[in-house]
């Protein structure tokens, strides 16, 4: 159901309403009442009749109106209760503030599945539970009780209320910016963030969505809803719970699980978002990017009144992947014209003086730097704003001059201008000009470098976006007949475990480069299969009962007579029966030694919130050690696979390093893209891992692979022929 009658609601219920002041039904009736809500308000507490001046009602089913939406301040267990009544008053949404759910174990879950529960039977959406609760500042529509919210165009969703409390704040003071809505996701129960996504994108006063995220249920539905919106509006996140402790503390805070950070913050950008690390940066690119176009070229100019900041700006923006190109010759030469002959016009710029008796240069100045062809943006740092102050007051009326100049030239050339001056807290007259224009000012030389980096990074998304990674999964799509009887048979045997050599027949089947091995159930095959294979062999016993091979004493490598070989046979089995008497031993793994190469790994792994994903890095016994990995969410194209091998901080061992030949990295992409479409292919899978893979100077060689299936089967796509077998 569209979320029209809940966010823009006409009329609400305030369920639990009080005349005690300290009282959240209280606070919410007055703060409607001074903000002149333009609905209907309606207070619901069987104990009073008004309160207000307000008529109060036993229960909602009593008020003789129609009613979009009730604000339930009341204890959790009161809940279900109350949403039945509201359903049969036919309530589309609920906003729920208690706690007292999933965040506090197993009762609490109970509780929260008979709440979402009873809403799903009377179709009602619900805000929450465990939220500060939602506004729409178009209608004044204030259900969180912070008084004097700006408005503006930024839509905030928040997981914390703290945090949210925190943003708005910072836009008070610190900005003429403000916000269409706001909502409190909470334990994100019933509607989730994708949902929101998809309303916000298409609401035409809002014009950047920002948001803090600790976890989410659905995050590749998040993902393609992302995906859809960025097109259109700038989406601007910052997802906490990266660390251990940050984990721990969003679960009890919100009840929700925070993913893997590295895979969700690839995700997020691979989608169009641009991701925040810092809290402080969070309002500022938000406000930037709701005010500015995005930058046509990956490439800023700096225009200083010092070097230093100039230095530190050039550093900042490097780091960020912003090109700071040098300044065209013509352009060049007509800074030269008007700056004193101290001054730097190569890039960054630095004035060097010139704007001392006359700051209304540095409009000068962008009107000449932004007509060069390969500059994508200004950013001004330094004094300008605050050049009255500084020398003297006259001053002030020629920098106001500049900053209406400066507005002009944004608006004329489409190209973004961002300033950082020393005088940004002050809110001197040419600051509030600038602003007016909708030129952000920061004082924080990072945050002016981080804000037109995210116009860069908006910019270069936008020209490369293509629809071909739209995180949609085409389940079974490429499965092999052959493929598929093997994780039958594997299922039918109330297995969750692939055996190595079966794991290497569904890789084989699909095209990837793996060992031809051998099964074999005496010591005469094993030295019959060594002789095929020509060359030493290793031996590897073959048990569903031994999944690490080694500690069993169940490998032996190296070997090639047939004595070795006999002599190996026996001992592993013999190894074996001692480790596990019991365990169910198929055979041992006859397989051909491999050439050394560089080893890495390729795993996948189904994601709790992002369902699967998969990793490249350099592999061995190491790779848990250096965790020089990176991830992508799937699918993934040529392209993306591509991208993932130049991630990670080993890449240049890949190029070939200290006399070492160069590794093939095409059979490396295509095997990467081999492993996407078996993911898809079989839903049944879990995790693969093919640790070590050696890569050659032409080719590549999987070693070893391992392959788990899914614990629980219920949920996997329809018309599945093998999800019948769920004895594991």
């Amino acid at each position: 159901m569209s979320l029209e009658r809940i966010l823009n609601a006409q009329s609400v219920a305030i369920v639990g309403a009080s005349k005690n002041p300290t009282k959240r039904g209280y606070q919410a009736i007055k703060t409607l009442l001074d903000e002149k809500y333009e609905g209907k308000i309606y207070p619901v507490n069987p104990k009073e009749s008004s309160i207000l001046g307000l008529k109060c009602y036993p229960k909602v089913s009593d008020i003789p109106d129609q009613v979009d939406l009730a604000l339930i301040t009341t204890p959790a267990p009161t809940i279900p209760s109350i949403l039945e009544d509201c359903g049969k008053k036919g309530v589309k949404g609920a906003v729920i503030i208690a706690g007292g759910f999933r965040e506090l174990g197993p009762q609490g879950r109970t509780l929260e599945q008979e709440m979402l529960e009873k809403a799903r039977e009377y179709g009602i959406r619900l805000i929450g539970p465990n939220t500060s609760g939602m506004m729409n500042l178009k209608t004044n529509l204030n259900l969180v009780g912070i008084h004097g919210v700006p408005k503006g165009e930024i839509a905030l969703v928040s997981q914390s209320g703290n945090m949210a409390l925190s943003i708005i704040t910072e836009a008070m003071v610190k900005s003429n910016k403000g916000f269409s809505y706001y909502v409190g996701v909470g334990n994100e129960t019933d509607i989730k963030f994708h949902e929101y996504l998809d309303f916000f994108g298409k609401d035409a006063d809002t014009k950047a969505i920002l948001m803090y995220v600790e976890g989410m249920s659905q995050g590749r539905e998040f993902l393609q809803q992302a995906y859809k919106t960025t097109l259109e509006k700038p989406i601007i996140l910052l997802k906490s719970g990266r660390s251990a402790t940050g984990k721990k503390s969003a679960g009890s805070h919100t009840g929700s699980l925070a993913g893997m950070s590295e895979v969700a913050h690839t995700a997020f950008k691979r989608a169009g978002i641009i991701v925040v690390d810092d809290p402080d940066e969070l309002f500022p690119i938000a406000e930037t990017l709701s005010s500015l176009p995005p930058m046509r070229h990956n490439s800023v100019a700096i225009l200083a009144d010092g070097g230093g900041h100039a230095t530190i700006a050039a550093d900042i923006l490097s780091d960020l992947g912003v090109k700071i190109p040098t300044l065209h010759a013509k352009t060049q030469a007509k800074l030269n014209a008007i700056l004193p002959f101290t001054a730097s016009v190569s890039n960054p710029v630095d004035v060097a003086g010139g704007a001392d008796a006359d700051p209304s240069i540095f409009a000068e100045c962008a009107r000449i730097i932004l007509k060069d062809h390969d500059i994508g943006g200004l950013l001004i740092v330094g004094l300008f704003g605050g050049y009255g102050i500084r020398f003297a007051e006259s001053l002030s009326l020629m920098e106001e001059d500049a900053a209406h100049q400066m507005g002009r030239i944004v608006k004329k050339r489409k190209k973004p201008i961002v300033v950082h001056s020393l005088y940004a807290s002050r809110n001197t007259h040419p600051i509030e000009l600038l602003r007016y224009y909708n030129i952000p000012v920061y004082d924080s030389l990072d945050v002016a470098c981080k804000c037109i980096g995210a116009l860069a990074e908006r910019g270069s998304y936008l020209k490369e976006y293509h629809a071909k990674v739209n995180f949609v999964i085409h389940w079974r799509q490429k499965a092999k007949r052959k493929g598929q009887k093997i994780i039958r048979q594997v299922l039918e045997e109330g297995r969750r475990f692939l055996l190595e050599h079966e794991a290497k027949a569904l890789l084989g089947c699909h095209g990837a480069p793996v060992s031809k091995d051998v099964l074999v159930t005496s010591a005469r095959q094993a030295v019959e299969a060594a002789k095929e294979m020509g060359g030493k062999v290793a031996l590897k016993i073959v048990s569903p009962d031994i999944m690490h091979k080694s500690d069993a004493g169940g490998v032996k490598l190296n070997l090639q007579s047939e004595r070795e070989i006999r002599a190996a046979y026996q001992e592993i089995m013999e190894n074996a029966r001692r480790y596990k008497p019991d365990a169910d031993i198929r055979g041992i793994l006859v397989s051909p030694m491999a050439e050394p190469g560089l080893e890495v790994i390729i795993g996948t792994k189904t994601d709790d919130q992002f369902g699967p994903v998969i990793m490249f890095g350099i592999g061995g016994i190491m790779v848990e050690v250096l965790k020089d990995v990176s991830f992508r969410v799937l699918p993934i194209s040529s392209t993306s696979a591509k991208k993932m091998m130049t991630e990670i901080r080993s890449a240049p061992i890949l190029d070939g390093f200290r006399g070492a030949p160069p590794r093939d990295k095409r059979a490396l992409r295509r095997l990467l893209v081999t492993c996407s479409d078996i993911t898809e292919a079989y839903p049944e899978i879990q995790e693969m891992d093919l640790n070590p893979i050696l890569a050659y100077e032409k080719g590549a060689l999987i070693v070893d692979a391992r392959i788990v299936l899914k614990e629980d089967l219920s949920s996997l796509p329809p018309n599945n022929n093998v999800a019948k077998h769920r004895s594991c």
